[in-house]
């Protein structure tokens, strides 16, 4: 049930066969950005993104719950998506359930370094 939502999620998007930028929402806050990347690595994605965003607050040093990965190919990019889409299995002790959507408006590695 769970693949099929996830596909239909990732086919319903406009222009997903162009897509390569993703946003990860409902991240917890005490994740570091070695965390996350270190969680990503392992899930398969080493060499697979070129562009990694994860904002934190300068005051708490916390991160704001969400980020941006911009994945090498389309193919990479769904199966990135089908691979974190519901992911709680955060190594430290968290109930969020991480939500993978399309960046939008912006996609692709150089959109976002020109911004």
């Amino acid at each position: 049930r769970r693949d099929t939502t996830i596909h239909r999620k990732f086919a319903d998007a406009q222009g997903s066969k162009l897509r390569t930028t993703v946003m990860l929402k409902n991240l917890p806050n005490n994740y570091t950005r070695d965390m996350l990347l270190d969680l990503i690595d392992s899930e398969g994605f080493v060499g697979k993104y070129d562009f990694f965003y994860l904002p934190i607050d300068f005051r708490t040093h916390a991160a704001l719950g969400y980020a941006f990965i911009n994945l090498v190919s389309p193919e990479d990019a769904h199966v990135f998506f089908c691979c974190l889409d519901g992911f709680s299995r955060w190594s430290l002790p968290s109930y969020k359930v991480c939500q993978v959507a399309w960046s939008s408006p912006h996609q692709g590695f150089e959109s976002h370094i020109a911004r």
